[in-house]
């Protein structure tokens, strides 16, 4: 099949992992995925689907359009797929107007009822999806990771400090890859954007907590912006997509903490995938997928500021994190790597192949 996709950009992190990581297992058996920008212009949403006639397939990711713009799609594409990896019909978690969007829910339920197949994040998702379309044209895929860019885990501190090119404390990493720096005893990792890091700061007491509770601990930051948390030290590492993969080894225990809310219930957990695809266990409240990704074999779970004191005390054990982090790698490189979801899309692709109608 020819499949082009429609995304927020060619370089937005959602059309990088859950399209364009695919592309290559897909051509090996014969599929052809283009990604495009989605037009943001009237006129170009007066023409959208207008020069696609040529491929089997039109995938829009994530953005929910005007009712009008979905009807001239649904006549133009042979078929039509919604990929979403987010809780789209609602406001997101820092929204002062709440998580109830109207607007948002009738695009949500145009989209989803006009397509051949919906594709989900995870199951949260599914289910809301399943409300307007039949089951059989709902698919789970969940945000996969490319775990071969990840550094074997477990490689010694000094090592990992100096591949990793962490900043020096409160610097944008000046000094280059192999800037000295001095030890300390457990390197707490979170990476993200600005967005997501709102989050954080909400959880700035915990955090702050940590650092009293737990002498020698620090949190690194992989962002495009930086917060600063009392009692605990924060080094500044400004994220590169090169260098991410990399940055994230160089640590000890990924945290992954987000409001208990409906937006974040429909998260897909990325950051955590990638702290275990880098071997490292995670701790992290049970929200969402995060309850799947991380159990007592894979991390902690941890809900209130002594739990999660406790969590890190446990892991300043180096076997205690060996253990863990080599069973989250095994989990995703089973269930969350990009093998495994291009499996998951093949499935998909062939269904949608044999549909003998459009969605109505």
């Amino acid at each position: 099949m020819r499949v082009v996709a429609l995304a927020e950009s060619v370089s937005h992190v959602c059309a990088r992992y859950r399209l364009g990581a695919f592309r290559p297992a897909l051509a090996a058996v014969g599929h052809a995925l283009d990604v495009r920008t989605l037009p943001t212009t009237l006129l170009g949403r007066l023409a959208i689907g207008r020069d696609l006639g040529s491929y089997d397939a039109v995938i829009v990711q994530r953005k929910l359009l005007p009712r009008w713009a979905v009807a001239l799609l649904r006549r133009r594409a042979r078929r039509l797929v919604f990929d979403f990896d987010d809780a789209v019909w609602l406001r997101d978690s820092y929204s002062a107007k709440g998580f109830e969007d109207p607007k948002r829910a009738t695009r949500f339920r145009a989209i989803v009822r006009a397509c051949d197949l919906v594709i989900a994040g995870n199951e949260h998702l599914a289910t809301e999806a399943r409300r307007f379309a039949p089951a059989d044209r709902v698919r789970v895929i969940p945000t996969c990771v490319d775990v071969g860019k990840y550094r074997s885990p477990h490689a010694p501190r000094e090592d990992r400090g100096r591949l990793a090119g962490i900043a020096h404390i409160g610097t944008p990493n000046p000094s280059g890859p192999h800037a000295e720096r001095e030890d300390y005893d457990l390197r707490l990792v979170w990476v993200g954007s600005s967005s997501t890091l709102n989050g954080l700061e909400r959880f700035a007491p915990t955090l702050s907590a940590i650092g009293r509770a737990v002498p020698g601990t620090r949190l690194k930051l992989i962002c495009d912006r930086f917060a600063e948390f009392p009692d605990l030290p924060v080094e500044r590492c400004v994220w590169a997509e090169a260098t991410e993969a990399a940055e994230i080894g160089a640590a000890d225990v990924g945290i992954g903490w987000v409001p208990d809310d409906p937006w974040s219930r429909g998260k897909c957990g990325l950051k955590v995938l990638q702290y275990q695809a880098a071997g490292l266990p995670v701790i992290a409240n049970a929200v969402g997928v995060q309850a799947d990704f991380v159990h007592p074999g894979t991390g902690v779970r941890a809900a209130t500021t002594e739990e999660w004191v406790s969590a890190v005390r446990a892991l300043t054990d180096p076997a205690l994190r060996a253990r863990l982090g080599a069973a989250g790698r095994e989990q995703v490189e089973a269930r969350y790597s990009v093998e495994a979801g291009a499996r998951l899309w093949l499935d998909a692709l062939a269904r949608l192949a044999g549909a003998s109608r459009k969605a109505g």
